[in-house]
């Protein structure tokens, strides 16, 4: 077949279809004419043509064939479509079309499925986080032990690398840009200058009576007066050159508002036109002392001086007069002075000044620089170990842990350890006091005990009956442990994410064939925490609807889960988390949270590694907290706390001081030096 003969046929395939999308001008310029007449260029006529031929297969490809086509192409068409032809009478045709089509239907419905059904078909993000459910889950319901280290080190905020370096945060620039006063500019906070200005034109309106009320003399009033205009004209310099740059700038549209105001009243009829009025020459004129001892001098030509405040109304009153065009004159303003301080910092080789005052001075002090958190690192988080040992059994309710602060150097070693342990069945807790005990000492020495007085070195305190009466610690510890496996399961399954460990150090030393790392950022830990405050609140009310007997209408406690339930409806868990989020954005102070979960292969939890970044633009500085837990036992033998662990709460561990008893029979004592018997002192004469 030519050439010519396939175009031919494209052509007519194409007109077949064209009258649905095109318009008769379309077929007219499709032929080589536009609507004048002329014809297109040869080079627009090849690339029209190769793209209307390239459709024109497309459409053919999508379109069924039409009845007028031979039979044999009629046929192999049908046969193959999906799409059932109603213009053949063919019983067979139809049927084998209607079982393509249903099997074309079902096909699409199961890849439909497999898209958005996660439960049934999920993708790596919800792998992870089921893997990661159940061995949260197990681990929770098992019993086990822990070992953790954390470590610390603090970085610069920004990195000096980053595009960002040397860029304030939003925060601080909005208060930098407020509390900036330009050099030669009226300032607020100056209240001392203020006071001298005004006390010095204050005493001349007082002279200015003492001589206008001496009549009998005229010789002294005149020289008085001559001597008080010169004061005054002193005075009026003095504060122009002290604030040369308002007064200049807002001189003439001061006046000239002055004025227009003055007319619009005078016309009213509700003012009068005063000396000011008709002596603009001298805008400081004044023609009775009254004018000064109520101390109005500065109505007229300093009423922008109130855009930057008064000391007597406090630092945020101007903020009502604040514009973003003088806020954005002030910034430019004070970017060139901090440049300016710099160069002259550099030249004169002088301390740096904050050209942002007393507030500039603050947050200059809480910035550490490069060389303060290096100092830190190496004097201080490079020698500090948190450390810890624990041991959970989910039956009885009961976390037994020893917590250690160690600080070790070549010159000087100190630990501080603490037994801590909660007993949720029994409704107590289990301490060493020995580290606070000194503290309260300090506090009340009369009544702490020496060490040679405690027959053991642990203290139980328990809570009283009439507060587990109400709540039993057993019933809120489970609320607590489902609502955190909850509130965990109903996050968006893109905080999941399955991790390579195949150069992970740490997870070869615990034999982890998996890891998945969840990303806890302000949004997610606020809506976790408001999540499982959600299913504490939940899980509380079904065991106070489950014990009516217990808790009848009114009792104190199903009234405020009543009341709570109602103010759970009115927010969503995730509004709380954006509002903290916004905050953030422009807040002194932003953290998230990395963790990593290793487990085997039949997802048991062997270890987490916890990454905290707590940082803010005020202090310069992000610190970073490393926290390996590991839950094997062969790491629990051999830690260096274990035999404390078990001196304090094991098997064979001295039964603590009862607390309770110990803070009663302190109330008793201090009751009877209130209310004992007092001493009367009898004078005899």
């Amino acid at each position: 077949m030519s050439s010519h003969h396939i175009n031919n046929r494209n052509r007519q395939r194409y007109s077949e279809t064209a009258p649905a999308y095109l318009s008769n001008t379309d077929h007219k310029n499709y032929n080589g004419k536009n609507n004048n007449g002329h014809l297109y260029p040869a080079g627009k006529l090849t690339s029209i043509a190769l793209m209307v031929g390239s459709a024109s297969l497309v459409l053919a490809g999508c379109q069924s064939t039409p009845a007028s086509s031979t039979s044999n192409l009629s046929s192999n068409s049908s046969a193959s479509s999906t799409m059932m032809d109603f213009s053949v009478a063919d019983a067979a045709q139809s049927q084998r079309q209607g079982q393509a089509f249903t099997a074309s239907q079902n096909t699409q419905a199961a890849r439909y499925e497999q898209l958005f059904n996660q439960e049934k078909y999920p993708n790596t993000e919800n792998q992870a986080k089921s893997h990661l459910l159940a061995a949260i889950r197990q681990h929770l319901a098992t019993e086990h032990v822990a070992v953790a280290t954390a470590n610390y080190r603090s970085a610069p905020f920004i990195d000096p690398n980053s595009i960002d370096a040397g860029s304030s945060s939003l925060l601080r620039t909005i208060i930098e840009t407020y509390a900036y006063q330009p050099e030669g500019m009226y300032d607020s906070s100056d209240d001392e200058a203020q006071a001298e200005a005004r006390a010095e034109v204050a005493a001349v309106g007082v002279e200015s009576n003492r001589c206008n009320e001496n009549e009998d003399d005229d010789a002294y009033e005149v020289c008085v007066v001559e001597d008080i205009n010169y004061n005054y004209d002193d005075a009026k310099n003095s504060i122009e050159s002290d604030y040369p740059s308002d007064y200049d700038k807002s001189r003439a549209e001061a006046e000239a508002e002055r004025r227009a105001i003055a007319a619009i009243l005078a016309e009213a009829g509700e003012n009068e036109p005063t000396s000011s009025d008709t002596n603009s020459d001298n805008e400081y004129a004044y023609d009775t002392a009254d004018d000064y001892s109520s101390d109005n001098y500065s109505s007229d030509d300093y009423d922008n001086y109130d855009e930057y405040s008064s000391g007597t109304e406090g630092m945020l009153s101007g903020m009502s007069g604040l514009s973003p065009k003088s806020m954005a004159a002030k910034y430019e303003a004070m970017q060139m002075a901090k440049q300016q301080a710099k160069t002259e910092t550099v030249n004169r080789g002088s301390l740096p000044v904050s050209s942002t005052g007393m507030i500039g001075n603050i947050l200059d002090m809480f910035h550490r620089t490069p060389e303060q958190i290096a100092a830190s690192n190496a004097y201080q988080y490079e020698h500090l170990t948190f450390n810890s040992v624990s041991q959970y059994r989910p039956k009885q309710r009961q976390l037994q842990s020893v917590y250690s602060y160690d600080y070790a150097t070549p010159t000087i070693s100190s630990s501080i350890q603490i037994p801590l342990a909660f007993d949720f069945n029994n409704s107590s807790v289990v301490v060493d006091p020995s580290a606070i005990m000194p503290i309260v000492a300090l506090v009340n020495p009369e009544n702490t005990p020496l060490p040679s007085q405690m027959t053991s070195h642990t203290v139980s305190f328990g809570l009283s009956e009439s507060i587990t009466a109400q709540l039993p610690p057993a019933v809120l510890y489970d609320a607590v442990l489902n609502a955190i496996q909850n509130s965990m399961a109903e996050l968006a399954p893109e905080h999941f994410s399955a991790v390579d460990i195949s150069g992970d150090t740490f997870a070869k030393e615990v034999g982890a064939t998996r890891a998945v790392k969840v990303y806890f950022g302000s949004q997610q830990s606020v809506e976790m925490i408001g999540k499982t405050l959600k299913y504490v609140t939940k899980s509380l009310q079904d065991y106070v609807d489950a014990n009516p007997d217990k808790y009848p209408d009114g009792a104190a406690l199903k009234t405020a889960l009543a009341k709570a339930q109602l103010y759970n409806k009115g927010y969503q868990s995730a509004d709380v988390g954006s509002l903290l989020q916004l905050i953030e954005a422009i807040g002194p102070i932003s953290f998230n949270q990395i963790n990593y979960y290793y487990l085997d292969s039949s997802d048991r939890l062997l270890a987490k590694q916890q990454r905290v970044n707590i940082g803010s633009d005020f202090m310069g500085s992000t610190t970073t907290m490393l926290n390996q837990v590991r839950y094997d036992k062969a790491s629990f033998n051999r830690h260096a706390l274990t035999p404390l662990l078990a001196e304090s709460f094991g098997s064979d561990a001295t039964p603590p001081i009862d607390g309770n008893a110990w803070i009663a029979t302190q109330r008793a004592k201090k009751r009877q030096i209130t209310n004992g018997p007092l001493c009367t002192l009898r004078l005899s004469r």
